[in-house]
């Protein structure tokens, strides 16, 4: 499943094999989270621009269209036509977007539809089901994600909860993967670690998690309101306490920088819908750092949006052009700017993983986690 190649300080490199193929890590995710890429990416898209795995979420799919329909059409690789690995989050992130609509209770969540008000249950066996009926490859426990700060008593509680569900979670897994109709029987269950920003509650929670044995271990609950320096000793607190021959996955996160001092902390796989939705916006990643296309100096300028990038966008392309499309509203402006970033962030990760094999990390880290934070 995982296969730990070499380190450089606590950075890792390896190779992730599932049902639909093999990982190089570190990975940054592309998250389709209703099956498809918000800018109008094709799974032909995710392969051009480099993209390894694809990350759908299970809320959103099992309202629209239905994880019962998906499954009768073969699974979610085939309904997108996606044949790369799929990693599904469970639903737990709602639980905490979705505060107002919902009550936790300790069979599970009820939530109120944010499509039309209709009452929905989710708890760990039908978080499991839903995923199940998907068919990706990587299905994630169910958990509460908690809001940053919240008190310790309360964060506590919810902890202990939380690992309940996990326990849930593998044994309605296990159960799923031996139907004789199940889309993937070799679907794996990752834990996710939380604890809000308490080090405490984060590493006895990740002691007991790890005893599971799973495949995986999420670090779940960061980025929603604490501080970066606050995520990263958070990291550094749980990181000596994650097995070491599993894969590790820091959830929703996020700029360039936090993903290369992510990998300077140990962490495997990343996700964020941030690229992607800043992008649709007209705020671009480059290797100097990042531009607004809707500034006036780019009314004339007709160079590529990085001349140092050689997406499909960046080698056709002008900042000229592009600037034109969004002010013209044009979904093509979305289209082309959500390629270039996306393919931005899996280059990223293509360079980390070169410097990893040759032994440089550290170096890149010192040229490139300041310098692509920083707005020209």
């Amino acid at each position: 499943m995982f296969q730990l190649l070499k380190t450089e300080g606590k950075a890792r490199r390896g190779v992730f094999t599932c049902a639909h193929g093999t990982v190089q890590t570190p990975v940054f995710m592309n998250v389709g989270t209703q099956g498809a890429i918000k800018g109008a990416l094709s799974a032909a898209d995710l392969k051009a621009i480099g993209c390894q795995v694809e990350l759908s979420n299970t809320y959103h799919l099992h309202l629209r269209p239905g994880d019962r329909l998906v499954h009768d059409l073969g699974g979610l690789h085939r309904f997108m036509t996606w044949d790369g690995p799929i990693l599904t989050d469970s639903g737990g992130f709602q639980v905490f977007s979705l505060a107002s609509l919902r009550r936790i209770k300790e069979e599970g969540v009820y939530f109120a539809s944010h499509i039309d008000g209709h009452k929905i249950f989710m708890g760990p066996e039908e978080s499991m089901q839903i995923q199940s009926n998907l068919g990706s490859d990587i299905c994630m426990a169910f958990d509460e994600c908690i809001e940053n700060p919240a008190p310790y008593d309360y964060v506590a509680r919810s902890v202990d909860r939380t690992y309940r569900w996990l326990v849930r979670c593998k044994a309605e897994n296990a159960r799923l993967n031996a139907l004789p109709d199940t889309v993937n029987p070799q679907q794996m269950l990752w834990g996710i670690n939380q604890g809000g920003t308490y080090a405490d509650l984060r590493i006895r929670h990740m002691q007991q998690i790890a005893e599971l044995d799973l495949p995986g271990y999420a670090i779940g609950g960061l980025a929603v309101g604490e501080s970066t320096q606050t995520m990263y000793d958070i990291i550094d607190a749980v990181e000596p306490y994650m097995p070491k021959d599993k894969t590790r996955y820091l959830m929703g996160v996020g700029t360039p920088s936090n993903i290369i001092e992510g990998v300077a902390r140990g962490v495997d796989f990343f996700d964020c819908v941030m690229p992607a939705r800043n992008a649709r916006h007209a705020k671009l990643f480059t290797w100097e750092g990042a531009i607004n296309l809707k500034n006036a100096k780019y009314e004339r300028d007709m160079q590529p949006i990085d001349p140092a990038c050689d997406c499909p966008v960046c080698r056709r392309y002008s900042r000229a052009y592009l600037r034109h499309l969004f002010k013209a509203e044009e979904m093509l402006a979305m289209r082309l700017s959500v390629m270039h970033n996306l393919y931005f962030y899996n280059k990223l990760m293509e360079r980390i993983r070169q410097a990893l094999d040759e032994g440089r990390f550290e170096e890149f880290r010192r040229t490139y986690s300041e310098r692509l934070d920083r707005r020209i």
